[in-house]
């Protein structure tokens, strides 16, 4: 029989306080990203990343699959900045309200050069101007890479949004 070497009660509590302490954190991280995207802030929307930051929004089944193609692919803060220009300025598509709605946010792995792996499962619910009637836009779950700054905050610098249902009701113009 093997026995478990136990971990000094104030040490396990150190750690367990330093991980819901994190674990908060990237909820709250969270909580201002869906914020700026539900209250139509997009030209904010690229400073919640690291200025190589990467962002995309792909199937599950390309996920699982580990294939890169996606509905929509950003490489660098750059990047998402034309995308977010765009938008605001040259696409034409039906007006609409997102309003996101995160959960199960977790803390994978912290790294030793500091990234830090963590995954929340989203629904971003979507209402047209002309149709009255919410709908679920996406189901899905974030899989992400976050670093710090030199100021302690946390940055994105990898989110991958992954969603799960078969069909997307319109076209994906804006970020999840």
């Amino acid at each position: 029989m093997t026995k478990i070497q136990s971990i000094p009660t104030k040490q396990m509590t150190e750690v367990t306080l330093d991980r819901l302490a994190l674990r908060l954190e990237i909820e709250e991280f969270n909580a201002r990203y869906c914020h700026a995207l539900d209250d139509g802030n997009l030209q904010n929307w690229p400073d919640f990343f690291t200025e190589d930051g990467f962002y995309s929004i792909t199937a599950r089944e390309n996920f699982d699959a580990n294939l890169p193609v996606g509905l929509v692919y950003c490489e660098g803060r750059g990047m998402m900045k034309d995308r977010a220009f765009a938008i605001a300025n040259t696409a034409m598509f039906a007006p609409r309200y997102l309003r996101h709605h995160l959960s199960n946010t977790r803390v994978i792995k912290e790294h030793a050069d500091g990234v830090i792996e963590a995954t929340a499962n989203y629904i971003v619910l979507q209402v047209l101007h002309d149709d009255p009637v919410s709908t679920i836009h996406q189901a899905g779950f974030y899989k992400d890479e976050f670093c710090r700054t030199e100021t302690g905050t946390l940055l994105l610098q990898k989110r991958i949004c992954v969603y799960e249902n078969l069909m997307i009701p319109n076209a994906v113009v804006l970020p999840v």
